[in-house]
């Protein structure tokens, strides 16, 4: 079902709640779709429009945050396992032919200062970051009913692209003075941009990506978010919020329990995939922060991929009644893996479709809700 944006903000903010809201965040893995179709998947089934999913309608302003422009991509060598290219930000980076979707870096531009100064004017504002048009039809989208949302580069992620995770973390304690310019370089075009688009339309989402986590849990601690990053986040929520922002959403892969409540210092409500497998749990995020942070996805994606036993577990823990009170948007926490059979999933998304109390005839429909 297609949900506008007054449905989904009374929705997230708890305003309001009709029924829950079961979607998938980013679809399924590469690969996915040659295995479905040997279990008898329809085309629909593969492209999961078939399964009834919500999403909202949404608009993204058009405008080039962050590094701009982009350096011209070049393409170093080819094999027939992988393709070696350097990518926009000067990276050499490798992606594994037909088994991934995102390369991976292997050299990485700025090492300090200097470096970094040949890309600081990069940063800058310009209006030719926006595309022609760009205020008209943000306007008609949020007139017809659509969610409008603004996007920043991560405080760490951008700092990540630049120089790798390695020396993304170390640099807050071995170059800090660095560390601040490129997060204030960042800022001001963040200011920039939003007080742009501000001035000619409401924005209802700000959302940022870092994926600054794993397993054992985030690579950077409360007190560098609260003395950085968090300030980073301020001033572009400050702008945000201030033409009528409700929701600041933020994505990361990883166990980030530790620094959920440093993040919310930095004004962020919302987070998103929320990995069990890394050790998240949306059950006791829910008993802890109640409605002040937004809850996207937590679904165990392992569990569909098992059996119908484990989906059972999982959907019994986590679609409790406690998390039917408005936003929390039930998804699986990432990209539906390899292995999983079409018949579990099927039978994931019926129970889930059932316990939620949504109805069995609903149209097919499908949008990605990870943005």
């Amino acid at each position: 079902m297609e949900w506008n944006r007054t449905e989904y903000l009374d929705y997230m903010t708890g305003r309001s709640v009709k029924r829950p809201m079961l979607v998938e965040l980013f679809g399924p893995l590469v690969g996915l779709d040659d295995e479905w179709r040997a279990q008898g998947a329809s085309d629909d089934e593969v492209e999961l429009r078939a399964f009834g999913f919500d999403y909202v309608k949404r608009h993204g302003v058009s405008v080039a945050g962050g590094l701009y422009p982009k350096l011209p991509d070049e393409a170093v060598s080819e094999d027939a396992d992988s393709i070696i290219t350097r990518d926009g930000y000067g990276r050499l980076v490798k992606l594994a032919k037909g088994k991934a979707t995102i390369p991976l870096p292997l050299a990485y531009p700025v090492k300090g200062e200097s470096d970094w100064l040949t890309f600081k004017e990069r940063y800058a504002f310009s209006d030719a970051r926006f595309t022609d048009g760009w205020a008209d039809a943000a306007r008609a989208a949020r007139d017809a009913g659509t969610l409008i949302t603004a996007h920043i580069p991560g405080g760490y992620d951008e700092i990540r692209q630049l120089m790798g995770d390695e020396e993304a973390c170390i640099g807050f304690y071995t170059q800090p003075e660095l560390m601040r310019d490129m997060l204030d370089t960042f800022a001001r075009l963040n200011r920039e941009i939003l007080s742009r688009i501000a001035a000619e339309v409401p924005v209802d989402q700000l959302s940022v990506h870092e994926d600054f986590a794993g397993k054992s849990g985030p690579l950077l601690g409360p007190n560098i978010i609260d003395e950085f990053i968090g300030p980073y986040y301020l001033s572009a929520w400050e702008i945000a919020e201030a033409s009528g922002a409700q929701i600041f959403q933020l994505d990361s892969d990883g166990n980030i329990t530790p620094v959920v409540d440093a993040l919310m210092r930095g004004g962020v409500n919302s987070i998103l995939p929320n990995e069990p497998a890394a050790g998240m749990d949306i059950v006791e995020l829910r008993k802890k922060y109640g409605s002040a942070l937004m809850l996207v996805g937590g679904i165990d994606k392992f569990a569909v991929r098992t059996s119908r036993d484990a989906v059972d577990a999982e959907l019994d823990y986590k679609l409790q009644p406690l998390m039917r009170q408005g936003g929390v948007i039930f998804g699986l926490d990432h990209r539906i893996p390899d292995g999983t059979p079409l018949e579990t999933y099927r039978y994931y998304v019926s129970r889930a479709a059932a316990m939620l109390g949504l109805d069995p005839d609903r149209e097919p429909g499908w949008a990605r809700m990870a943005f």
